[in-house]
């Protein structure tokens, strides 16, 4: 048996690899049209940022590693230009010699990947203006960097590439300005989750210029003009898009490979595409997404091994299945981290999921030994079923461990309630008796039982300050005197059963603390005294920071003005 793979990284390698333990026999050819086989994609910031300091150490495997393990051609530099299903041949151009040959094959693995989005604007050819997507690309703007020092950078773009290029550039000292259309970064985050990640950046320097669109670029007085609609131009000495990517699939289109969203190629839960003998796998393309079985595009390094895997083992006579993507990912964003999986709220709307969520704000680990920090936690669930959707974290250790949790769970089918029985190992430098995850059950628990009733951020503005309902803030005086919500009075939670007198029982009362413990701690007191009350989710600071975000709406400086 004969298999080409088209492209290395992680989707191409992993499946040559794989093949070669099943099939000692096999023929195993690999084109790679770079010069890399096998490289850490998601390191590539942190070599510009110098955290990485050796570039061999980008490179996961070298074509003669990689046959002196396995007996596989590594042939880079090689670009498959045509694919031709009848006679079950490729045509591939040596980039370097110019030469040109088929080479035919028994099965063929399609792994091409993605390619950064390059929209056709104005200067964006320019030299100072760059990619960042592969290892060639990361020499170049380092070596830009290295040679001209340059003091300033916009990043279009607020994605995973986007934030981490933006830490490693502010740690060489470097003026950072993000520049995107939508208006919050990383959109697997919602909104009010993302506000934190926008604090973490403008805390360490970076300058976000969210909902403005880019409209082309103009060098000018040795560095580049960016081009803003309804605004003045920015200037820069240098630019990277960091605006996505899209579905690298030229081969499989011409190919007449059945193609889906954005011209993915799409295939079965065996990798198969729709012409017998190919098989794809990777960024390039479409899965179901693991929560709401719908079509998806999710560009992970996790998902393109696992694909690499099960395509190997389908090709080999197994019989393996790729039950689809959870999108779980984790990014250091500077001193914080931020993880999610699954689905967040809005995504749930657009499928039609009829969601809630709970939102809590626990210590990484027991708060009485020293190092503890808080974490924010967002667990989407479907109401009345219960059934977990997905989760979103921010905050500083511990973060990883949580995710990985609620991406277990929501693989197994789990339930949000069910959190709270999960047996999660505790000692105090790493956890509490009382895990953040088992809290999230015990609360969604709450809500099952009709103990904890919630009111959102999304709920305070429609509020009526009218008098008709009562508005309790239960933080300590002098918590209340440094910032509250407009409306709301201050009994603290302590003094509350000796001042029950203040409260009138036939109003509702909307309660809020500093991270909803202490409300909710008030609204049982207030409901074991016959009055209805509602626990703000999230507390002041999940509101105080969401508030903050929506406040600071900056505007672009115009090419000579001090930023």
């Amino acid at each position: 048996m004969k298999v080409v793979i088209v492209g290395g990284v992680a989707g191409g390698a992993t499946a040559a690899a794989r093949i070669r333990r099943l099939d000692e026999r096999a023929e195993i050819v690999v084109f790679e049209r770079s010069g890399y086989i096998s490289y850490a994609n998601c390191g590539l910031p942190y070599y510009i940022g110098g955290v990485i300091t050796d570039p061999d150490e980008l490179t996961l495997q070298t074509p003669e590693g990689f046959f002196t393990r396995f007996h596989i051609e590594m042939k880079v530099h090689h670009e498959v230009t045509a694919v031709h299903p009848d006679r079950k041949t490729v045509s591939v151009k040596n980039t370097e010699s110019g030469e040109e040959f088929e080479e035919n094959y028994d099965k063929l693995i399609l792994a091409p990947g993605a390619k950064p989005l390059k929209p056709r604007l104005p200067g964006v050819g320019t030299d100072k203006v760059f990619t960042l997507r592969t290892v060639e690309d990361t020499f170049r703007i380092k070596q830009y960097i290295d040679k001209n020092h340059p003091k300033s950078a916009v990043l279009a773009g607020g994605g995973f590439i986007g934030l981490e290029l933006a830490e490693n550039l502010r740690e060489l000292g470097m003026d950072v300005t993000i520049v995107q259309r939508p208006e919050q970064l990383m959109r697997p985050f919602d909104p009010d989750m993302a506000s934190m990640i926008h604090g973490e950046m403008r805390k360490h320097g970076v300058r976000l210029m969210l909902g403005h669109t880019v409209e082309g670029f103009r060098e000018k007085d040795k560095g580049v003009e960016v081009l803003l609609k309804d605004e003045p131009p920015l200037c820069a000495d240098m630019v990277v898009l960091a605006i996505g990517v899209t579905p690298d699939t030229c081969l499989a289109r011409e190919a007449g490979l059945e193609l889906g969203i954005k011209g993915s190629i799409v295939v079965n839960d065996k990798m198969e595409t729709s012409v017998s003998d190919i098989y794809a796998v990777g960024d390039a393309v479409q899965v179901k997404h693991y929560v709401t079985g719908e079509d998806a595009l999710i560009s992970l390094a996790g998902p393109a091994n696992r694909q690499g895997r099960i395509a190997a083992d389908n090709i080999c006579g197994g019989d393996s299945h790729y039950l689809g993507s959870q999108g779980s990912s984790v990014i250091k964003v500077f001193d914080i981290t931020a993880a999610t999986t699954g689905i967040n709220e809005a995504n749930a709307r657009k499928a039609g999921v009829d969601a809630d969520k709970v939102i809590l704000s626990p210590m990484s680990h027991a708060g009485y030994y020293p190092g503890g920090r808080l974490m924010t936690m967002k667990v989407v669930f479907e109401k009345n079923t219960y059934r977990l959707l997905g989760a979103q974290i921010i905050g500083y250790g511990g973060v990883d461990k949580r995710i990985d949790v609620l991406s277990a769970a929501i693989h197994a089918g789990m339930s949000a309630i069910q959190l709270k029985d999960l047996d999660l190992a505790y000692a105090p430098p790493y956890s509490s008796a009382k895990d953040p995850v088992n809290m999230a059950g015990f609360m969604v628990e709450n809500i099952a039982a009709g103990i904890l009733k919630q009111f959102h951020m999304e709920d305070i503005a429609g509020l009526p300050r009218d008098g008709s309902v009562t508005l309790l803030d239960v933080r300590t005086e002098w918590e209340y005197r440094h910032g509250h919500v407009e409306g709301f009075v201050n009994i603290p939670v302590d003094e509350l059963r000796e001042r029950l007198d203040e409260i009138e029982k036939e109003k509702t009362v909307y309660v809020i603390c500093q991270s909803g413990l202490r409300s909710y701690i008030a609204c049982r007191i207030l409901n074991g005294h016959g009055i209805e009350a509602y626990n703000f989710s999230g507390g002041f600071r999940f509101y105080e920071a969401a508030v903050q975000d929506r406040s600071l709406k900056e505007s672009s400086a115009p090419c000579g003005m001090d930023r």
